[in-house]
């Protein structure tokens, strides 16, 4: 272990760009819910990939489609028609409401479409519009426009300027967003949960303030819901549980069940003002992405992903509360669904690596929050492992070990 750690670590310090503060395991292998290293211990993962890997590791349906497209045709560009872009675009619009799609391969590029439209949208009606309203504490993505609408400054201040016309609200205060909203406001964007902020839900007093400045102004909603969305809260889209009605969405993590894809959801309205050449992208939609996007869009609503999710979102708050009844360490529990934040009383750096020592994988966000995002297979039984190790590693840290 050690010597195939020094290796990879050397070569990497050589020749890999040094933007990442890795944790010192390396896993060669998974199935399911699980992850092995190169010793071959196996790992409970609670943050599947950071939301990504959404139909666990290894999974026999997508790794047959995969592997069935890669033997077919992978790539043709969007100069060409292909089967697959329309059927996951019309999944998306019956489970969203929103109509129209243009694929990208993240989450950070799906927000910048989103912006891009919203002002293209003013553009086209004769009243440009350039001002985004953004939350304190949202986090949209590092690309230079999602960056900009992302309000830690430790993220921002290196890049400035960034785009100037951004106007920062406390999340869930109602009042101040009505204050900042007005006829100048292209768009308003907001995560439903936000994911690195903390794990932070939006109260329905403030999601009922989103709409209300939206009707009053004309300001478009951009619900990012590349956290929060595609069943990670038992619902398909956690902006219809606040009842927010947006006129574009963000998508990424979960989509490819580890394949990278995105999205931009687009109302008719907004996409009514899109022409031809306004945004593109060279990968953006490929028939291998779209393969993947179909295997976990059927799992979602056919295979009962759904309600599974919502049924292992009750079991995981029920336990997660029992969990932090008996560790002090742990100041709050938030979440719904498959993500869950464990607000500890002091920086929860510690928990990672005790963690990882004890089998289980979670990261940490926001200084003081455990993060949790596991696959949505997850099951009682293996919910029940990985949360016994995560609160050994709790305690181990409150005790000071």
């Amino acid at each position: 272990m050690t010597m195939v750690m020094d290796e990879i670590q050397s070569r990497e310090s050589r020749h890999v760009l040094q933007t990442y503060r890795r944790q010192p395991v390396t896993f060669v292998r998974g199935e399911g819910v699980r992850l092995y290293d190169t010793e071959g211990q196996e790992y409970l993962d609670l943050l599947s990939g950071i939301g990504v890997a959404s139909l666990g590791h290894a999974h026999p349906g997508l790794a047959k489609a995969i592997a069935d497209q890669a033997k077919t045709l992978l790539h043709t560009s969007n100069l060409f028609f292909h089967p697959l872009q329309g059927q996951v675009a019309e999944r998306l619009a019956t489970l969203s409401g929103l109509p129209r799609a243009f694929f990208c391969n993240s989450g950070a590029e799906a927000v910048e479409a989103c912006l891009k439209f919203a002002r293209r949208y003013w553009y086209t009606r004769g009243e440009p519009r350039s001002e985004f309203i953004a939350l304190e504490g949202s986090f949209h993505g590092r690309t230079f426009g999602a960056l900009s609408v992302t309000s830690d400054e430790h993220y921002r201040a290196p890049f400035a300027p960034l785009l100037a016309d951004v106007r920062w609200v406390p999340a869930n205060d109602p009042a101040a967003l009505l204050a900042a909203v007005s006829d100048q406001t292209a768009a308003i964007i907001a995560e439903g949960i936000q994911g690195e902020g903390g794990v932070r839900p939006l109260t329905p007093a403030f999601a009922a303030a989103i709409t209300e400045a939206s009707a009053r102004t004309g300001a478009l909603i951009v619900a990012d819901e590349i956290q929060c969305g595609l069943g990670r809260t038992g619902q398909p889209f956690y902006f219809a549980t606040l009842g927010i009605k947006p006129h574009l969405s963000s998508l990424g993590k979960a989509m490819g069940g580890g394949v990278p894809i995105g999205a931009a959801l687009i109302s008719e309205e907004v996409a009514s003002t899109i022409a031809f050449g306004d945004h593109g992208s060279t990968y953006g939609g490929n028939l291998l992405a779209c393969r993947a996007a179909l295997v976990f869009l059927e799992a979602l609503v056919e295979g009962g992903l759904l309600a599974h999710v919502a049924r292992m979102g009750r079991f995981f708050e029920e336990r997660l509360r029992a969990l932090a009844a008996r560790q002090p360490i742990v100041k709050e529990v938030r979440g719904a669904g498959l993500i869950w934040g464990l607000e500890l009383t002091r920086d929860a750096a510690a928990v990672v690596p005790a963690a990882l020592e004890r089998r289980v994988v979670v990261n940490r966000t926001a200084e003081t929050v455990v993060r949790l995002l596991p696959p949505l297979v997850i099951t009682e039984a293996d919910a029940d492992i990985g949360l016994g190790r995560l609160e050994g590693a709790l305690a181990a840290v409150a005790a000071g070990a």
